[in-house]
């Protein structure tokens, strides 16, 4: 196929990529030993058929996830609007697309659920595969559940994309189709590590980004229609979102073969290894061609000339298509297996018992949380930036709220990777502690540092109504109908009180600890309604409700009686949460789980207390304040008044209310 029947016929590339990702993929499974696993013995020989057909399921479901996500963001992100700020015909061309995408990706990973089945009993299909076997497997065991979600989240995606007709519809189904993405994370080489924590999250860390800058290249070379001068504000934004994930996709890259490899000389001494060291390098020239694009195709497109910018799209499409054949062959081929046998507890919490609990041990025995930690990282490098940007504009900014955006930051960092994320599942009292810092801390540092103003203030307004920008859609969410329902007094407090009891007295937490999915869940559950709880109160960022002081107040009262409650359930609770993990666990040292819950309730009723003092203090200041402003805003306009020789209308009001008031009680004397 030659290079310019490519270009002339896009639908090729899509074909092309396709096909290369599966030759590269059924060379290397053969060649990695991944289509004939060994026999253990005694066992029949498995499915030589499912040794094919699975990885070939697992390969359509990541090009369906790739192409499906890269269209929903090129319709989303990288398509101009029409002039009532709809989707345009590129648009809603790539939107249609993206919903036969995620059907196709949906019928993949159905197929992967019955032939995962099939590989794990190791007989022919017709043997194993039946409605009643298949619905077991995705209703008890952790990867069919895990493929099926998959599976129903495209589907979904499918649906609101074929259904959607504005950019809002767009930017929902890219949220469900990264969602289904995400489930057979957690399955895999990943989840059987011994360190499944760090293996997971340095795993997220590496397949969303991959998937968001193969897919964006993808969706760019495929339908890159228009004029080219659209093309080029659409390769321009596309540029520093794939810089973002060569980065993330790096330092994953290292995470992840620190965790799977016992040493360096397994990189070439074993097959794993010798396939890590060609995915590697075929991401390495992807970014070559990436930065070829910045510095050429833009300025190629710019003078009107498409064919630079095609040419460099194929073959770095292709590449990637290599790198997912290559990722495939990876899953199938064993990892190199360590030299000690886990106990109990390092196959339940992913690492040994830690010694008993000290102030020494937590701080020195860090568990990083790849994910996190990246996420806050980018969180204190956008807002520095933006401070940044306006400090050379000649504006200022507070060096008081940096200061306390990168103490939350902080906060969020020491509660899921330092001594407490390792101490957290083995007692309670201590994962009361992260509770504390990531509901309540974190919020209140966040909020108070106002990351939505300072990001109106510095992002630049589009000089084109086409081409609507971060500034627009910020501004657009901010006044969503579900920015209004979810500040609403009643739902904000809901949000944060209601589920800390559901949590905690039902099943969820026990999920929460032995499941790493739920951890980050929780994770962010408990970041989300704190945040947004504190921003109805005390937040400095515009909002879309105004709620007056005084029912603030009542709310943080209410809240705090609330949080003082479920402390006070827990002291008198004869039950032990979570009982079945602590006697799992069964931890050789410190308190009973009883004990351990009772400290735990002892913290929430106590230290609980101590940031909602600093919140009344915050919001009697701000009320304070908001009344002096009202004041001098009212002199402001009495002093008009009487230099334009009229009578103040807010005066003027009151004395005619004080009339009608003696009118009426003379009225009533007669």
């Amino acid at each position: 196929m030659s290079r310019p029947a490519v270009l002339r016929r896009p639908v090729l590339l899509p074909a092309a990529t396709v096909l290369l990702a599966a030759g590269v993929g059924a060379l290397l499974l053969r060649w990695g030993g991944g289509s004939t696993p060994p026999t253990p013995p005694g066992l029949p020989e498995p499915d030589r058929t499912a040794a094919w057909l699975l990885p070939a399921a697992r390969l359509g479901m990541q090009l369906g996830a790739v192409s499906t996500v890269g269209l929903l963001l090129a319709a989303a992100v990288l398509s101009p609007r029409d002039e009532g700020g709809r989707l345009s015909v590129l648009g809603y061309r790539r939107l249609r697309a993206a919903a036969s995408t995620a059907a196709l990706w949906a019928v993949c990973a159905a197929v992967a659920v019955c032939y995962t089945l099939v590989d794990l009993f190791g007989l022919p299909a017709s043997q194993v595969l039946s409605v009643r076997a298949v619905l077991n497997f995705v209703g008890t065991l952790p990867l069919g559940q895990a493929l099926a979600t998959s599976t129903a989240l495209a589907l979904l995606t499918a649906v609101i994309a074929a259904r959607s007709l504005r950019p809002a519809g767009a930017w929902v189904a890219l949220a469900t189709a990264l969602a289904a993405v995400l489930p057979p994370v957690f399955t895999g080489h990943a989840a059987s590590a011994s360190n499944h924590q760090l293996a997971v999250s340095g795993l997220l860390l590496h397949v969303v980004p991959t998937t968001l800058w193969a897919g964006g290249l993808l969706a760019l070379a495929v339908t890159a229609r228009g004029s080219a001068a659209d093309l080029a504000v659409a390769v321009r934004r596309f540029s520093p979102l794939a810089l973002s994930c060569l980065v993330a996709v790096g330092a994953s890259g290292v995470v992840s073969a620190a965790v799977r490899l016992t040493g360096p000389g397994d990189l070439t001494g074993t097959r794993y290894g010798q396939l890590l060291l060609v995915k590697i390098a075929v991401l390495a020239a992807v970014a070559v061609l990436g930065l070829l694009h910045r510095r050429r195709a833009v300025p190629a497109l710019l003078a009107g000339r498409r064919r630079p910018f095609r040419r460099v799209a194929v073959v770095e499409t292709l590449l990637f298509g290599a790198a997912l054949g290559t990722a495939v062959a990876l899953s199938r081929t064993p990892a190199p297996l360590g030299g000690t046998e886990e106990d109990v507890a390092t196959a339940l919490l992913g690492f040994p018992m830690p010694p008993p609990l000290s102030v020494e041990t937590v701080a020195r025995l860090w568990l990083p949380e790849p994910l996190i930690i990246a996420v806050a990282l980018a969180a204190a490098g956008l807002y520095l930036a933006g401070a940044w940007r306006l400090h050379r504009r000649g504006d200022a900014w507070p060096i008081a709220r940096t200061a306390l955006w990168l103490a939350g930051c902080a906060v969020i960092v020491v509660a899921t990777s330092s001594g407490l994320a390792r101490y957290g599942p083995v007692l309670f009292s201590v994962h009361m502690v992260q509770h504390l810092l990531l509901m309540m801390v974190a919020p209140i540092l966040l909020v108070l540092a106002g990351p939505v103003t300072l990001a109106l203030r510095a992002l630049r307004p589009s000089a084109d109504p086409r081409w609507p920008g971060p500034r627009e859609w910020l501004s657009v969410a901010l006044h969503s109908p579900v920015s209004r329902a979810l500040t609403h007094p009643v739902v904000a407090l809901a949000l944060y009180v209601a589920s800390l009891y559901l949590l905690y007295f039902t099943g969820l937490y026990e999920l929460a600890v032995r499941s790493h999915a739920a951890h980050l869940a929780m994770v962010v559950h408990f970041l989300g309604v704190g945040y947004l709880f504190f921003w109805a109160v005390i937040g400095v960022d515009p909002a879309p409700r105004r709620i007056p002081h005084p029912l603030k107040m009542v709310l943080v009262l209410i809240s705090m009686v609330l949080h003082a409650f479920l402390g006070v359930a827990l002291m008198q609770s004869a039950t032990v949460l979570a009982a079945d993990w602590w006697a799992a666990l069964d931890r050789p040292w410190g308190p009973t789980p009883l004990q351990d819950q009772w400290a735990a309730g002892g913290i929430a009723w106590s230290f609980g207390e101590l940031p909602t003092v600093i919140v009344m203090g915050a919001l009697l200041y701000q009320w304070i304040k908001a009344d002096q402003r009202e004041a001098r805003r009212r002199d402001r306009v009495a002093d008009r008044a009487e230099a334009q020789g009229r009578e103040d209308p807010e005066l003027a009001a009151y004395n005619r209310m004080l009339a009608e008031l003696a009118e009426r009680d003379r009225r009533v004397g007669r």
